[in-house]
C-alpha cells in the first residue's frame, strides 16, 4: 500500500496543476492508497485536502494503519470538500465494485464533473467494474488512471476504458511469478500475446502457405482487399475462386494475385496445398454461400468466417455450429453476432467467450475494444486500434490479415489476436483520412519494425 501510494502521489506531481488537491478517500483499501498518497503529497509541499465516505475508526487492516500515519485534518466528504480545489485524486472505491454508485459519493463524482477538474484515479475510477469495463451507475472522466502490477480487464474494455485517461501501471513489489499461481487467461492484445511466423532462409512461396479466399460476383472489392492483405502479411501464395463471370474483374486487379472458378467449388478445395481459407467478404447471403461454408469447413483446414458467411446461418445458426472447432476463426461484427448468437448481456469480452463456448470456434468480436476468445477461455483485448479504422472495408482487410497468418502455420487464436492487433496498428500508422485500401500498404513498415526488434 505504501508502494501504491507513491505511485499515485508521483503522477499526481506530474499532472495535476500545482495548488490545493481533493483527495477523495473510500472505506477500502483504496481509501488507504489514497491516504498514502496525501502524507506523500503534503510532506513535498502540496496543499491537500483530504475527505472520508465512512468513519476513520471503521477503516481495517492496512488502510487503518495507513490513516493513522496522515496527520492532517480529516474531513467527512461532502460537495464542499472539492472547494478550493485544483485537481482530484479519486480513492473512492476500486475494481471490487459492484453496485452503482449512490448517495454523496454520486453526487461529488457528479460536482467533480460540473467544475471540470482535472481527475487522477486510484485502480480504475470509481463507479468502473474492474472485470467487464461497464460504468455503475456514473464514473469521472479522468486525466490518468494509476494501476498496480498489470491493468484490469475494465481498463480495456468499454465504456470504462474511456473513462481510465492514461493508464499507469505500477509496479508495487508484486513479482510476476504469482502469474504462474493465477493462470490468467485474459491478456491485453500486444506482441507479448503471440509470435509472428518466422521467414526461414531457406523458406519458398510454397512453405509460406498458400490462402484461398471466395469472391463474390458483385462486391468484388471485398475480396481483393483480403488478398492484399493476406499477400502484405506473408501468405505466400493468395487464389481468389470467383464466378466465371466476375473472373476478369478478379484477373485485372494485382499482378501477383491467382484467380480460379469458384464453381464447381469442390474442384476449387481439392488442391490441398490451398491450406487455409476464407469465406464470406461481398459473397452475398444465400444457400450457395452456406453450402460453400459446410463444404470448406469438412476439409478440416484452418478457416475464417466473415461477413455473409456468418449472416447466411442467421435463424439456423446450429447447424453451422455443428461442423465448427477451434481451427475456425468467426469474425462478426455487433449486428452478424446477434444473429448468430441472439441477445447476450454482458460486456464485449463476455459475450465474445460466450459465442466461443458455444460454437467451439474461435471468435473475434469487432469492436472499438476488439475481442478474441478462445473456447478453452482464453481471450485477448485489442485496445489501441483508432477511431479512424471505422471504414467500409475494413473489416475485409482484417479477415485477409487472420487467413494469410493461418496459411503461414499460426494457430487460430494467436492468428486472430496478432492480426486484430496489427490492423490497429497499420490504422494508428496511417493516421485520421484512412481509407481500407491503406492499410495493407502501412504493414510493411510494421512488420520491419517488429523484425529489428526481435533481433536486438
Amino acid at each position: 500500500m505504501e508502494a501504491a501510494g507513491w505511485a499515485v502521489a508521483r503522477a499526481a506531481r506530474r499532472l495535476l496543476p500545482k495548488g490545493r488537491v481533493a483527495i477523495l478517500c473510500g472505506p477500502g483499501n483504496n481509501g488507504g492508497d489514497g491516504f498514502v498518497a496525501a502524507r506523500l503529497l503534503a510532506r513535498d509541499g502540496w496543499l491537500v485536502r483530504l475527505s472520508l465516505l465512512g468513519e476513520a475508526g471503521r477503516l481495517k487492516g492496512d488502510a487503518a494503519v495507513m490513516a493513522g500515519r496522515w496527520t492532517g485534518a480529516v474531513e467527512p466528504l461532502t460537495l464542499n470538500s472539492l472547494d478550493g480545489c485544483v485537481g482530484v485524486i479519486d480513492a473512492l472505491f476500486g475494481a471490487g465494485l459492484a453496485r452503482p454508485l449512490d448517495g454523496m459519493a454520486r453526487a461529488v463524482i457528479e460536482e467533480m464533473g460540473r467544475r471540470r477538474l482535472p481527475v487522477i484515479a486510484v485502480d480504475v475510477p470509481s463507479g468502473v467494474h474492474g472485470d467487464s469495463g461497464a460504468v455503475l451507475g456514473i464514473a469521472p472522466h479522468c486525466l490518468a488512471t494509476v494501476t498496480f502490477f498489470r491493468p484490469k480487464p475494465g481498463h480495456c474494455l468499454m465504456p470504462g476504458r474511456l473513462k481510465c485517461g492514461e493508464l499507469v501501471v505500477a509496479d508495487i513489489g508484486i513479482p510476476a511469478t504469482v502469474l504462474d499461481s493465477i493462470v490468467p487467461t485474459v491478456r491485453r492484445n500486444g506482441p507479448g500475446a503471440w509470435v509472428l511466423p518466422e521467414i526461414r532462409p531457406d523458406g519458398h512461396k510454397y512453405s509460406r502457405g498458400h490462402a484461398l479466399i471466395l469472391g463474390g460476383g458483385e462486391m468484388t472489392g471485398a475480396a481483393r482487399l483480403a488478398a492484399r492483405a493476406a499477400r502484405r502479411v506473408g501468405a505466400g501464395l493468395v487464389t481468389i475462386a470467383a464466378p466465371e463471370g466476375a473472373l476478369g474483374i478478379y484477373r485485372a486487379g494485382d499482378p501477383g494475385l491467382l484467380v480460379t472458378p469458384s464453381e464447381p467449388f469442390d474442384a476449387a478445395l481439392a488442391d490441398a496445398r490451398r491450406n487455409a481459407l476464407l469465406l464470406g467478404p461481398g459473397g452475398g447471403v444465400g444457400e450457395s454461400l452456406s453450402g460453400k461454408v459446410l463444404a470448406a469447413l469438412a476439409t478440416g483446414r484452418p478457416c475464417v468466417l466473415d461477413a455473409d458467411a456468418l449472416s447466411g446461418f442467421e435463424g439456423w445458426s446450429g447447424e453451422l455450429f455443428r461442423h465448427l472447432r477451434d481451427t475456425v476463426v468467426l469474425t462478426p461484427h455487433d449486428g452478424e453476432f446477434r444473429r448468430l448468437f441472439g441477445e447476450v448481456p454482458g460486456s464485449r469480452l463476455e459475450r465474445a467467450r460466450h459465442g466461443a463456448h458455444l460454437s467451439g470456434a474461435v471468435v473475434l468480436l469487432k469492436g472499438a475494444d476488439t475481442v478474441v476468445a478462445h473456447p478453452d477461455g482464453r481471450a485477448t483485448i485489442t485496445t489501441d486500434a483508432p477511431p479512424w479504422l471505422a471504414t467500409a472495408g475494413s473489416g475485409d482487410v482484417l479477415a485477409g490479415l487472420i487467413v494469410g497468418l493461418l496459411a503461414q502455420g499460426m494457430e487460430p487464436f494467436e492468428a486472430a489476436s496478432a492480426a486484430a492487433w496489427l490492423h490497429g496498428r497499420a490504422a494508428a500508422a496511417h493516421g485520421p483520412g484512412l481509407i481500407a485500401e491503406d492499410l495493407p500498404e502501412a504493414l510493411p513498415a510494421i512488420l520491419a519494425t517488429m523484425g529489428r526488434l526481435a533481433h536486438e
